[in-house]
């Protein structure tokens, strides 16, 4: 063939590859919109799911905080507890001691020798006749007899009437 014949071939095909990269623009105008679409969707949705995954680390937080602020709470509830406890405690065994001390003043009175009698005599009541008494150290007496002991020492009998007295004690340092 001649270059004239290609020219009239080249001529004649012209028209068929316009049209052949007309369609291929449109097609790639057309991709690139779909793809431009696509991409949009999925940022959004992705913006979408972040903004859920941000406002459920936030409630969670939230969640955290309130479980955190209440054991914080709670813990602080229990100090105090145990503060007032171990205040109240403390101003038992003062009242306690001070209580022992009172009544061991007791063996420096002119009626210290009818007490400690009467004590010996419960003391013999309690266990029998035959009993042993012996004088407390703190003052007051214990009496011991085959198998039972009883104490009736000052000390002892001073323990004994403030934990009878019981709620009465309790409201000294209740409000």
């Amino acid at each position: 063939m001649t270059s004239r014949a290609t020219d009239r071939t080249t001529d004649a095909l012209h028209p068929v590859r316009a049209e052949l990269l007309r369609t291929a623009h449109a097609d790639a105008e057309a991709l690139l919109s779909r793809t431009g679409q696509e991409a949009d969707a999925l940022l959004e949705q992705a913006r979408a799911e972040a903004r859920a995954i941000l406002e459920e680390a936030r409630r969670q937080g939230e969640a955290d905080g309130v479980d955190a602020a209440r054991d914080l709470l709670a813990g602080a509830r229990r100090e105090a507890r145990s503060r007032t406890l171990a205040a109240r405690r403390e101003a038992y065994e003062e009242l306690r001691r001070e209580a022992a001390e009172r009544v061991r003043e007791l063996r420096a009175t002119g009626g210290y020798a009818s007490l400690r009698e009467r004590l010996e005599h419960r003391a013999r009541a309690l266990l029998g006749p035959g009993a042993e008494v012996s004088e407390h150290a703190d003052g007051g007496v214990v009496a011991r007899a085959p198998g039972m002991r009883v104490d009736l020492s000052l000390t002892a009998l001073a323990d004994r009437a403030l934990d009878r007295t019981g709620a009465e004690v309790r409201s000294l340092w209740e409000p």
